[in-house]
């Protein structure tokens, strides 16, 4: 085989995007330098998109603000840009995510910037595929943490995440992530009703689904310490 072809062929191969199972289980494993290396690259993609939000959030919670706000602001450029070309109900979905997420890093500022664009592009993705289940999760996570004020409900995000657990039953062939999330979701908005058994049970849940899924076993850790004092 000739240099040249041969160069091609590993210039290929490692610019190759990671997939949706490799972030997620970087991000599991809170591997910063792994999401690194998924969120670069020069072709713009879902899976690029994906690997900078899971950057955002493991950078969020590692108190790396720096690499949190980059991190979050190439997500941002990506989907916006990804939306602009394909405005399909996955890459409206994150983007209302990562907007979301915009919103907590200044919400005094943010809160006017991203809002509005968060509600957009999350009614969009409804309005493209509502039997989505990461649309249905997204809409959770909102009402979640949408101030009552403002129209948040721990009610709604609970049914919200229990219609997404219900939409995850679905075959599912290549975006797949967010069935374990639901569950933890869920649990954290019946802790805040006050249930604080089905709380526990959906985290358990999620640690079925995905043994290494580190923020359930963590709630369930921080309960069994808040339990025993």
């Amino acid at each position: 085989m000739k240099p040249l072809m041969i160069a091609l062929l590993i210039a290929a191969s490692t610019s190759q995007a990671a997939s949706i199972d490799q972030i997620d289980a970087a991000a599991n494993q809170m591997q910063l330098p792994q999401l690194t290396e998924y969120a670069k690259g020069s072709a713009v993609s879902y899976e690029q998109a994906y690997a900078q939000y899971r950057l955002a959030v493991i950078s969020q919670v590692a108190g790396q603000t720096e690499q949190f706000s980059a991190a979050l602001a190439q997500a941002r450029q990506t989907l916006e840009q990804l939306t602009s070309e394909q405005p399909d109900a996955e890459n409206l979905a994150l983007l209302s995510t990562v907007y979301g997420l915009s919103i907590g890093e200044n919400p005094v500022v943010n809160g006017v910037k991203y809002g509005k664009k968060a509600g957009e592009a999350l009614a969009q993705a409804e309005q493209l595929a509502p039997a989505n289940p990461r649309v249905q999760l997204v809409k959770a996570i909102s009402a979640y943490n949408t101030p009552a004020l403002f129209g948040g409900s721990k009610t709604a995000a609970a049914e919200l995440a229990s219609k997404a657990i219900a939409l995850f039953s679905a075959p599912c062939e290549q975006i797949c992530w967010g069935q374990e999330e639901a569950y933890v979701w869920r649990g954290l908005a019946k802790m805040d009703l006050g249930d604080n058994k089905a709380a526990i049970a959906d985290w358990q849940q999620a640690l079925q689904l995905n043994p290494e899924y580190g923020w359930a076993r963590f709630l369930l850790e921080q309960q069994q310490r808040f339990s025993k004092n």
